[in-house]
């Protein structure tokens, strides 16, 4: 781990120790020589926690940049007089934005200094928060805008935190510090809901929530500069040639190196489902809680703002606790049964995802006839949904070379948002708002609506749990080719060479290039 002092002694590709001049003694077993190592990087424990706290707080912050909107809805539909479907497009625009800069952060994550990069991203998305606070109702395009600019700044942040947690923890420490740092999302997303709903409550206007969280960010930028390292990338595996630099391989040759991963494309296709409808349910699931309870008699229609956000805060909450016990859950689960199943993490996310479904289908049909049921299983579903967080992130770091994981994480994030959450929030309006058309305008019609709506999302999380089942098929395989010595530069043998060859020629050693 990479919190402790790493041992400065290199080893040969078979684990023998090299000679003085920067060679194997078995040289002759056809395989590149390593080059010469340099100083092994190291960072005190106390540092690596400090540095994993930091990153945490801000992904808490991140996170309730993502659904601070969804807690004040109804207050913003009134206040642009925007409908469902247009409602939806929010939250469309914010993740695309998001995925179309996703690949640019995640190649400079892998190139240049992330923590300016993280710094830079920090600064975009505050910025555009505050000032789409000001925006006046005629010019709802610029609050449509200024989301898309808030869903860029994140990008970075989503894209490159996970990778230097990734280098300053390995193995059982890594799945801890990973588990700790995705229980934020599901913090972050239902404190982004009580936010929201209780400035709103507190100062009667909506607008406030977006003017408090710049004060939370400048703190966190602050403490990211002083104190978050950037490590060499690959440090904490002790891959020394990914730590130190040399040849940079192209971000086309990243992307085909990903494409030729099984692992890393089914887990991407599963975290894609998985964000569908976490997507859905996150933006629409306040107002379909109130719209129940307006149903059941418990709550009057919403005719102008603000609104009731009772709902928000109930939702908020549930995201809180259930997300925190889920990450835990989900996290530990693997760990334990990684002692006696390699394949561990993929069936965990499997089985979580398959138990989700019904929960959530269950929770659907059952609210028109009892709330309290519906919320019961809604509860159970988030709970089961939450466990797959850290054990996703964890898999992708087991499976993908050091060199890639900036372009890895841009890359499952840009697909699992441009077939996930960013069209899901968007197409649930639209389905609701269509199906509200054909039926009388009555407020049972339009919670029938926009229920029915909502049902596609069981049918998807299936389809992630058998995206998992073939990650499980792929994992060891893929584990073992990112852990073998060489793999620093994903296109083989020849580039790892010229490498070597050409760092140990700059150091004064000549590396042996026998053949057996």
């Amino acid at each position: 781990m990479s919190a402790e002092s790493w041992d400065p002694v290199p080893e040969g590709p078979q684990g023998s120790p090299l000679g003085s001049g920067g060679h194997s003694e078995n040289s002759g077993s056809g395989q590149c020589p390593p080059p010469p190592m340099a100083t092994p990087w190291s960072l005190p424990r106390w540092r690596a926690y400090v540095a994993a706290a930091v990153l945490c707080y801000t992904n808490l912050l991140n996170y309730m940049n993502w659904f601070i909107i969804a807690g004040v809805l109804l207050d913003v539909q009134k206040f642009f007089q925007i409908s469902d479907s247009h409602a939806g497009l929010l939250q469309t625009v914010f993740i695309g934005c998001l995925l179309l800069s996703a690949p640019v952060f995640g190649y400079l994550g892998d190139r240049h200094s992330r923590k300016a990069t993280l710094s830079f991203g920090i600064l975009l998305w505050s910025g555009a928060g505050l000032s789409s606070s000001f925006i006046s109702p005629q010019y709802s395009w610029l609050f449509f805008l200024s989301r898309g600019v808030v869903g860029t700044g994140t990008a970075s942040y989503s894209t490159i935190a996970p990778t230097i947690l990734g280098d300053l923890f390995v193995k059982d420490q890594r799945t801890r510090v990973l588990a700790i740092f995705y229980i934020f999302i599901p913090v972050g997303s239902g404190l982004g809901y009580v936010l929201g709903s209780a400035v709103k409550e507190l100062t009667g206007n909506w607008r406030w929530a977006l003017r408090i969280m710049p004060c939370l960010e400048a703190v966190a930028l602050v403490l990211l500069i002083v104190l978050v390292p950037d490590p060499p990338r690959g440090a904490s595996e002790k891959q020394g040639e990914s730590a130190v630099g040399g040849l940079r391989s192209s971000w086309s040759e990243d992307v085909r190196y990903l494409g030729r991963n099984r692992s890393f494309v089914w887990s991407t296709l599963g975290v894609t489902a998985l964000a569908f409808v976490t997507g859905a349910l996150g933006f629409w699931a306040p107002k379909f809680l109130f719209e129940a309870r307006v149903v059941h008699g418990l709550q009057l229609p919403c005719f102008r703002q603000p609104c009731n956000s009772e709902d928000s805060l109930i939702f908020g909450a549930l995201t809180v606790v259930t997300g925190i016990i889920g990450v835990i859950l989900g996290a530990e689960a693997s760990r334990r049964y990684k002692k006696v199943n390699l394949r561990a993490e993929p069936l965990v996310c499997a089985s979580s995802l398959l138990a989700a479904a019904p929960c959530l289908y269950l929770a659907l049909i059952l609210a028109p006839t009892t709330l309290l049921a519906s919320y019961v299983f809604l509860a159970l579903g988030e709970l089961l949904l939450s466990c797959n967080w850290a054990v996703v992130a964890d898999i992708l770091l087991s499976v993908v070379v050091p060199r890639c994981r900036g372009t890895a994480e841009a890359l499952q994030i840009t697909v699992g948002h441009i077939l996930g959450d960013a069209g899901s929030p968007y197409l649930t309006g639209l389905i609701s708002s269509a199906l509200r058309a054909r039926r009388p305008d009555s407020y049972l019609q339009r919670f029938l609506s926009l229920q029915q709506s909502f049902l596609c999302c069981a049918f998807a999380i299936v389809l992630g749990a058998g995206c998992f089942l073939m990650v499980a098929l792929h994992l060891e395989r893929d584990q073992a080719q990112a852990q073998q010595p060489g793999t620093g530069t994903p296109d083989g043998k020849d580039v790892d060479c010229k490498d070597g060859e050409r760092r140990s020629l700059l150091s004064g050693t000549r590396a042996s290039t026998e053949n057996p």
